[in-house]
Order: structure tokens, then C-alpha cells, then sequence
């Protein structure tokens, strides 16, 4: 069983291993092109979502509220990240 502690450590951990992948691949691939502004961007979309689950988390008591909330959360997350990569939606937040 996990402690809080380590629990919140997990959430704000899980960003900085997502955020691993593209600088691998960055690293070591010509495909992967990822500005210093991407990360920031992604960095910020993530532990934004990593801040608003793990507050979730810490105040709603009800589960059932509690998993709707992180499902709404994670699911406007990956809306955003969407459109930012691919512009599914036209915004002008869409890349070129």
C-alpha cells in the first residue's frame, strides 16, 4: 500500500517520464523535432493535469465525483494536446 506521500510523488512523476520520451527521441532521432518551447509547453499541459488530479484527489471525498472529475481532466488534456499537434479543431493554436 502506498503512503500519500508516495503517491503525490507518483503524480508529479508520471509528467517527467512522459516528458523523457520525446527528449530521447530528440535526442537520438531526426524525426522527432521538439523545440525548447514544445517542452514547455507539453511540461506545462502536463503538470497542470498532474496539479488538478492530484487537488481532486486531496478534496473530493465522494469516489464516484472524484473519478468523473479526473476522467473530465484528463480527457481536456488530451483534447489540448491534440489540437496543438495535429489541430483537429482549426483553432489558431493549431501548429502550421
Amino acid at each position: 500500500m502506498m503512503t500519500q506521500k508516495q503517491k503525490t510523488i507518483a503524480i508529479y512523476a508520471l509528467p517527467l517520464a512522459i516528458l523523457c520520451i520525446p527528449l530521447v527521441g530528440n535526442l537520438f532521432s531526426k524525426e522527432v523535432n521538439w523545440s525548447g518551447a514544445d517542452f514547455l509547453i507539453a511540461g506545462a499541459l502536463l503538470f497542470t493535469t498532474a496539479f488538478l488530479i492530484n487537488m481532486v484527489r486531496n478534496k473530493i471525498k465522494k469516489q464516484n465525483q472524484r473519478m468523473m472529475i479526473c476522467i473530465f481532466i484528463l480527457l481536456t488534456l488530451v483534447l489540448i494536446w491534440g489540437e496543438l499537434a495535429v489541430g483537429i479543431f482549426g483553432s489558431p493554436f493549431a501548429g502550421s
